[in-house]
């Protein structure tokens, strides 16, 4: 059985070196393979192939080297976690500085709320607008409906006595009577 040959390689060091056994045999042999090998990579539209065995006998590992690489994945798997920890920890605080400050600002609200109601002036406006209190002696005219008459909802038309059937569907009627109802403005007073 016959063994096969190398194939091409890109390192300088794979070159074959002539063989001084016979001087005009050997190397138009090794020229044919060559040419023939060149004929056939280019003829397939390939890139000359690399021997990946060589190219791993070419890296040199030093006791340095695989202890640094063996720390660099140690850190990596000891800081990974921790730095998660960190990002996780450090959004929560930022929620709860956001909270603080939202907080902050309803006790600035809420003094300042007491603040005014400690006002003697304001506790009397506050009684006149939202109780109708008024000082003795004191005339108060309360408007009613002074809404603008074309805002004000139309009379009711009086109920007829017998049953008419309607010729439109019922269904955008009912539509039409639940928007206008909610976009109308109305005369009646909140209690």
């Amino acid at each position: 059985m016959a063994r096969r040959p190398a194939p091409p390689s890109s390192s300088p060091r794979a070159q074959p070196t002539p063989s001084p056994t016979k001087k005009g045999a050997k190397p138009r042999a090794q020229a044919a393979t060559t040419s023939s090998r060149r004929a056939s990579s280019a003829s397939r539209g390939a890139a000359p192939r690399v021997d990946v065995r060589e190219w791993a006998s070419g890296i040199r590992l030093s006791a340095f080297s695989v202890i640094m690489l063996s720390l660099v994945v140690l850190g990596a798997w000891v800081l990974v976690p921790t730095l998660g920890t960190f990002i996780d920890q450090r959004q929560k605080i930022a929620a709860l500085e956001a909270s603080v400050k939202v907080s902050e600002d309803q006790i600035e609200a809420l003094v300042a709320e007491r603040e005014r109601w400690n006002d003697p002036a304001y506790i009397a406006t506050q009684a006149r607008e939202r109780l109708y209190y008024v000082k003795p002696g004191e005339v108060v005219y309360l408007v009613d409906n002074d809404l603008d008459p074309a805002a004000l909802p139309r009379e009711q038309d009086p109920v007829s006595e017998s049953l008419v059937e309607t010729p439109t569907d019922w269904m955008p009627q009912l539509l039409r009577t639940v928007v206008s109802t909610g976009l109308s403005e109305t005369a009646a007073v909140a209690p």
